[in-house]
């Protein structure tokens, strides 16, 4: 009980990546530094040092964080129930782990799996780096499937498919890697959990 207090305390619950922390800073730094101002106008001290000492940090705090703040990506479609339980059953650790990062709010990166895409070859420059639009779980020959997809404008899809084996060994191990073109400009990465895994 108490190793998962402390674990909490240090990794918080995945829950706190669905709240931005930039605009939960500015709320409360704000509501603390309209108090300080009241507070002064009021002349109570206490009040007055409370709502600048705290309330101003939180305010520049937030500024930052929101400054720098990347969005979750969203989910192209809804998962069903069936996909779900795939998901429990066959899902990879590398699978999990892309889904959460996405789909939480980040800081200090450049964009979603920034460096991901980098060691990959398919980010030359932030100009030509693909973004990844939206996500969506899905069941593919009886197989969990996440599928990324891509605005790509300046990496070409034969770019792409010259990165599949290490693309495969990247995402490794129990998934295959299927990339497709569904649009111009358009790319959908397949993360497909494979027989053995499952």
């Amino acid at each position: 009980m108490l190793f998962e207090t402390i674990k909490n305390l240090y990794y918080p619950p995945i829950m706190l990546g669905k709240i931005s922390l930039g605009t939960l800073g500015l709320t409360i730094g704000s509501i603390l530094t309209i108090m300080g101002f009241i507070a002064y106008a009021a002349n109570n001290a206490t009040l007055n040092l409370v709502g600048f000492f705290y309330g101003f940090p939180l305010l520049l705090g937030g500024l930052a964080l929101k400054a720098n703040e990347l969005k979750p990506i969203p989910f192209s479609q809804n998962t069903t129930p069936s996909v779900l339980a795939l998901r429990q059953q066959q899902a990879t650790v590398t699978q999990n782990k892309i889904r959460k990062d996405i789909t939480r709010f980040c800081y200090g990166q450049k964009a979603h799996l920034d460096r991901a895409l980098e060691y990959l070859g398919l980010s030359p420059t932030d100009e030509e780096r693909p973004i990844v639009t939206s996500l969506r779980e899905t069941e593919i020959n009886g197989a969990y499937a996440i599928i990324l997809q891509f605005d790509s404008p300046l990496i070409p899809i034969n770019t792409w498919q010259e990165k599949h084996e290490k693309m495969t060994k990247y995402f490794a191990p129990g998934v295959e890697v299927k990339i497709t073109q569904p649009g111009e400009n358009q790319i959908d990465l397949a993360l497909i959990t494979t027989q053995q895994q499952a």
